[in-house]
């Protein structure tokens, strides 16, 4: 049966709602025709909510990628030509794909193979779980999506990482604290009453192997603990778990006094303890497949075990005891950042944490940020990763771009991702990267987790801006596999995203990869950090001074009339020492020390010669010209591609690119008029001049609400 599909556009213009399970119909006949005929017949060889997520996600894919309708069988799988299920229940799933192909993919992995049963050739997507057959099912319809011939598939994948979660900054009135989407998806007051948006959103997460959601902000409200809001959950948990999707909950540590009114929350104390006990019982009664709790203790006011004179591992490990009986786990956060001022902040949670390693229990997990300070444009890896051998790390990293342009730049985080992971710690010899720490391999660790601050809100597209999906998508993707290109990540998003014409993927793909260093360099080129406003962390702000001096730009950046940088060599802060003995000399050495970060680790004279040979004031001042000249050639891009992308998704995107244009040179303008204060010297050939002063840039404001920031008063 055939299905008239509707040309691109024309019926509605498009919001951005179905992210990457679009699903149009595709533009090559000669491979449609293919699939048609190499996957006429479809059996899912078993029956489960999980398996009927696969067999409607089949329905819902396969009559709009092809303008047809393939026939699902239950029975006879024999009959069929792709065949998706569990070996473990399936004598047919079994009978094609070998035992020892099967044990290698753990309980979430999955195989595509295309054996020749009978005379004919078959599609077989199997694994040893629902879970991983489902996962593969998602798989073989990326396939399909981005046109890619059958004939020669094969493949075999299983997750690196067993905790692939999304962390919701979300609160239970609704906002979202660093969110740039819209209010909360979770409706609380509906809930338990469940819409079509969650189980969508569970789809999604699945698409890309996502298997956890913390449901709320980690500056956690006790009363989500509470019966109210426990069936709220276990509603939620319901509708996620036939996608594999465990819930999580943040547990504010002073919920014993807050709703179960005792006087103390020390955890040593053993009414606290026997509390902790009961409120877990109590939550797996509502969620039996209940993940754990997520932590942020002792850090910007947050309660936590040191107000009783305890430490970070006294805390966890009450949570965890109560936790491990039902197999839960402890999520617990290592950003910490004191009540006093320190001399480098940067160096805390090193210190803090490193003489409790071998303390927590085997069910906590430290969740670590990727850097030492606080999701910035870059910054080194943070020193933890590799200096805990004795304590499961999970990397924490963040999606919504909280210091990138929040819902408005453009900016492509995989290479962000990509360059944490792939970093060498050297702590065991080279080849000791983060990625190796992360999943357990390198240290022997058997929990192992990946966290990605979510950006995800109750706006028609989800993520504020079209393009802030692929940050979505390339974290799920890397987290089940962090080997993954940003190149072929950003290829797959593309044309399931937008198009499969091979000239604009070309250009897109290219438009998203420059995009990092674009920020990079019109924010904080050369290892510079921290300099934005310290509100909305939106635009430049190098001149603020506070009275709690780390929370100010001015003591990231000690700019002066000698130079720039903090110096956090053994001359100054001594933060290089934190790292093994090989990348403490690489980035200790001035001729060592990678231009990114030069002024993350030194404190440099503004005459200075680089390896470029020029000046350290020109190469700044060409790194903020760069910046604004990426945007605007990614603007020209962009606008190349119109023929291939619906009007109301151009549109948006040319919008917002054109924001972007001007606060980047908002960004340049003000930071090189600043710190041209500290050099007295002219701008080199080939970057603009300054329109306006530096009070003029000084006395701009954004508004603010955080979830839709403008500085709409920049010319």
């Amino acid at each position: 049966m055939a299905f008239a599909v509707a040309p691109l556009g024309a019926s509605r213009a498009e919001t951005g709602y179905e992210l990457w399970l679009r699903y149009r119909l595709l533009s090559r006949t000669a491979r449609r025709r293919e699939y048609i005929e190499l996957l006429n017949r479809i059996s899912i060889d078993g029956r489960s909510p999980t398996l009927d997520a696969a067999r409607e996600e089949l329905e819902r894919a396969i009559p709009s990628l092809l303008g047809h309708k393939l026939p699902i069988i239950w029975e006879k799988p024999s009959r069929a030509n792709l065949l998706v299920g569990n070996a473990t229940q399936s004598k047919a799933i079994r009978s094609l794909v070998g035992e020892k192909e099967l044990a290698a993919l753990g309980a979430q992995g999955f195989v595509i193979r295309r054996p020749v049963v009978d005379g004919k050739r078959v599609t077989v997507v199997a694994a040893n779980t629902d879970i991983g057959a489902l996962y593969g099912t998602f798989a073989l319809l990326r396939e399909l999506q981005m046109e890619r011939p059958l004939d020669s598939l094969e493949m075999t994948s299983a997750p690196r990482v067993r905790r692939r979660v999304l962390d919701h900054w979300d609160n239970l009135d609704g906002t979202v604290e660093r969110g740039y989407a819209g209010r909360s998806l979770w409706d609380w007051p509906a809930l338990p009453r469940i819409s079509q948006r969650y189980r969508d959103y569970a789809r999604t997460n699945a698409s890309i192997g996502i298997n956890g959601t913390v449901l709320t902000n980690v500056n956690a409200d006790a009363k989500v603990l509470t019966p109210e809001y426990l069936v709220k959950v276990a509603a939620l948990a319901d509708e996620f778990r036939p996608y594999g999707i465990t819930v999580y909950l943040t547990a504010r540590f002073s919920a014993p006094m807050e709703i179960g009114h005792l006087t103390t929350a020390d955890p040593l104390d053993s009414a606290v303890r026997a509390w902790w006990r009961t409120k877990v019982d109590e939550i797996y009664r509502y969620v039996p497949d209940f993940g754990g709790f997520l932590v942020k203790a002792n850090s910007e006011g947050q309660p936590g075990p040191q107000d009783y004179h305890r430490t970070h591992a006294d805390g966890a490990n009450m949570l965890a005891d109560a936790l491990a009986p039902h197999g839960g786990v402890v999520m617990w956060r290592a950003f910490v950042y004191s009540n006093s001022v320190p001399t480098d902040r940067v160096k805390q949670a090193y210190e803090e944490f490193t003489p409790l390693d071998g303390q927590f229990r085997a069910n906590v997990l430290l969740q670590t940020k990727n850097g030492p300070l606080d999701f910035q444009p870059r910054e080194p890896f943070h020193p933890l990763f590799g200096a805990m051998p004795k304590t499961a790390q999970m990397i924490e990293f963040q999606i919504t771009k909280e210091y990138l342009g929040e819902d408005t730049h453009l900016v492509y985080l995989a290479p962000l991702f990509s360059e944490v992971l792939n970093s060498d710690t050297y702590v065991q010899g080279v080849g000791s990267t983060v990625a190796k720490i992360v999943d357990g391999r390198l240290q022997g660790q058997r929990e192992t987790g990946i966290a990605g601050v979510a950006n995800i809100g109750s706006d028609a597209n989800w993520t504020g801006s079209q393009f802030n999906q692929a940050n979505w998508y390339a974290f799920g993707r890397l987290a089940w596999d962090p080997a993954l290109s940003s190149a072929s990540i950003a290829e797959e998003w593309t044309r399931m995203t937008f198009t499969n014409d091979s000239s604009a993927v070309r250009t897109i793909v290219h438009l998203m990869l420059v995009s990092r260093e674009a920020v990079v360099n019109y924010m904080t080129p050369l290892g510079l950090a921290h300099i934005m406003g310290t509100n909305h962390h939106y635009g430049p702000a190098p001149w603020v001074r506070l009275a709690r001096a780390d929370w100010s730009p001015v003591y990231y950046h000690r700019a002066d009339s000698m130079g720039i940088g903090f110096d956090r060599t053994e001359k100054g802060s001594n933060a290089v020492a934190q790292y093994a003995p090989a990348v403490r000399a690489r980035y200790a050495g001035r001729a060592t020390v990678p231009d990114s970060l030069l002024l993350w680790f030194h404190h440099v004279g503004w005459t200075e010669r680089l390896a470029s040979g020029r000046t350290l004031w020109d190469e700044l001042a060409l790194h903020y010209q760069a910046g604004v000249d990426s945007v605007r050639a990614m603007q020209h891009a962009w606008r190349s591609v119109r023929a291939s992308i619906d009007n109301a998704r151009f549109d948006e995107t040319e919008r917002f690119l054109s924001i972007q244009e001007r606060e980047a040179r908002w960004w340049r303008d003000a930071v090189l008029a600043y710190f041209g204060t500290f050099s007295h010297l002219p701008l080199p050939a080939g970057v603009e001049a300054p329109a306006h002063s530096l009070a003029f840039y000084m006395s701009i404001r954004c508004p603010s609400d955080q979830h839709k920031p403008r500085c709409d008063d920049i010319p």
